[in-house]
């Protein structure tokens, strides 16, 4: 892995991981382009890592609220993190019993894009949801149907924060609640996923420590302005917009495939 391709790379996790245009199927489209098979999972791992400091920075008043309310035992904040709790446990089943069916699923590009096309047609749908909201936060029904959607997403061309926020939508969430929620309960996720990686570090090819740093330097900062950039954009209902790039992806993708 070259100093340019971790930079790229980089960039591209953490633009798509927040951005409802999934990261897993942009990592796949980029690597099909630089003709890389892997990123290596050192580099997959930190740019997780990466990813995932970008929402503690973002969130971090809100984050050390709820830490602090559940130090002193308060209902509310004891009760939105066990929602997020809630949320992440049909992500925790997939990834535990079929990580390696979802894993093979990376190896064949078309997935990629049909499920691309698909993304589009989940944030598509957003178009439909009734303008006035009804709650500020999930209900347990609520967390479990945005839990189910993030297990979905593991899938490569599934947007995470698309499909969450689109479910939270549905659920009558106003728009910055609905991402507040997804990129919490996005925590646990990325962590966990970051884990299961590194039960394959054995399998790493040593590239130096500078594309490692780049590519991480190059996620965190293009995950926090994907992060602000999508709250701005889901607040003014706008959310929908990002269908006609992903399908635009999609079939140029898959066209890619079939002329190649």
């Amino acid at each position: 892995m070259s100093f340019f391709d971790a930079i790229a790379l980089g960039i591209v996790q953490g633009l798509t991981e927040f951005l409802p245009v999934s990261s897993s199927g942009h990592l796949v489209i980029g690597q099909t382009f630089l003709d890389v098979p892997t990123a290596g999972i050192v580099l997959e791992v930190a740019l997780h890592v990466a990813t995932l400091v970008s929402v503690v920075i973002v969130y971090r008043r809100r984050l050390l609220a709820l830490a602090l309310g559940a130090l002193r035992r308060e209902r509310e904040a004891v009760e939105y993190i066990a929602l997020v709790g809630v949320a992440t446990l049909p992500a925790v089943v997939v990834g535990l019993f079929f990580h390696d069916a979802v894993r093979a699923t990376f190896d064949v590009p078309a997935v990629t894009g049909v499920m691309l096309l698909v993304t589009g047609g989940i944030l598509w749908s957003t178009r439909y949801v009734p303008r006035r909201p009804l709650r500020d936060r999930p209900n347990w029904t609520l967390a479990l149907v945005i839990g189910c959607a993030q297990a979905v997403a593991i899938l490569p061309g599934i947007s995470r924060s698309g499909s969450t926020i689109t479910a939270a939508l549905w659920g009558r969430m106003p728009g910055d609640r609905a991402a507040e929620f997804s990129f919490l309960m996005s925590i646990p996720a990325i962590a966990g996923a970051a884990i299961l990686e590194l039960r394959d570090v054995s399998a790493v090819t040593h590239g130096g420590a500078a594309p490692l740093l780049a590519g991480f330097v190059a996620a965190l900062i293009s995950g926090v302005a994907a992060i602000l950039g999508l709250v701005w954009l889901v607040r003014r209902q706008a959310f929908y917009a990002f269908s006609y790039y992903v399908w635009a992806m999609g079939l140029f993708f898959l066209s890619y495939l079939v002329l190649r």
